[in-house]
């Protein structure tokens, strides 16, 4: 999608600015030319590590940014400057270009009450967004069946899924197969956020790039699974930059290859 990319652990991730990315997703609704973005964090990685079809999803995606604290010093490990670009706050400047642009827009995911919050948060932040078609994420296979047309049928712009990865992921592939024209993005619990469900962290902690450490002090339970995640990923990462910067060099794309 971009030119410029790195490798981080097996995964392609592109080197872009939140604004280009912004500017690239709104050139791509207008023109109907599909996209699926891909928000990745440590957690992401290790689990798409073990599983080959969503390793394949990410690798096959049109953007995939650097959502995580992680990503972003695992690519300035490797003399990457790569800003973080979290998916919460790409999504909400892409729906406030789409109300300025008169693009559709569909939400997928949450429970239900937490998804008519969300719609009503951003009906009233934006005035003239356009909704089309909404629905929770909590759906049999055989309703995923009918949602999955629905979504074909009324041929939203944008699609904003909030399904927790991989599951969002998964999904997404799905509906790039009924309704190509789309910008799909995977956004974890960001109605959560908006419906006022969920506190997100303070500026100073996301300006830190500390946010997961605000996230697990109100979720505890959170702890575990980053235990489990990120002193691995952090490891590996640093190994990588040692083996780039002594075996490898970047090429004009910002690919590494062996001298």
């Amino acid at each position: 999608m971009t030119e410029k990319k790195e490798i981080i652990q097996g995964f392609n991730i592109d080197l872009i600015t939140f604004n280009e990315a912004i500017d690239v997703l709104v050139s791509k609704a207008k023109a109907k030319q599909g996209i699926h973005v891909v928000t990745i964090n440590p957690e992401i990685i290790e689990s798409a590590k073990k599983d080959k079809e969503l390793k394949e999803i990410i690798n096959n995606a049109g953007l995939v940014l650097a959502d995580g604290t992680g990503i972003k010093i695992a690519l300035n490990l490797k003399g990457k400057k790569q800003e973080r670009i979290p998916g919460i706050d790409l999504a909400y400047e892409l729906l406030r270009k789409a109300n300025e642009e008169g693009l559709t827009v569909s939400l997928i995911g949450a429970n239900q009450n937490v998804l008519e919050k969300a719609q009503e948060t951003l009906k009233n932040n934006f005035k003239d967004i356009k909704i089309v078609y909404s629905h929770n994420g909590y759906f049999s296979n055989e309703e995923e069946y009918i949602l999955l047309n629905k979504i074909a049928l009324e041929k939203p712009n944008i699609v904003l899924v909030a399904l927790g990865s991989p599951k969002q992921e998964f999904f997404i592939k799905k509906c790039l197969e009924d309704h190509p024209t789309a910008i799909y993005i995977g956004i974890g619990g960001s109605f959560d956020v908006w419906s006022g469900n969920i506190e997100r962290a303070p500026e100073f902690y996301r300006t830190m790039g500390l946010e997961w450490l605000y996230r697990t002090f109100k979720q505890p339970q959170r702890l575990k699974r980053i235990c489990k995640t990120l002193p691995l990923f952090a490891v590996k990462a640093i190994m990588e930059a040692v083996k780039y910067k002594y075996f490898c060099e970047g090429d004009n794309n910002g690919k590494t290859t062996k001298q």
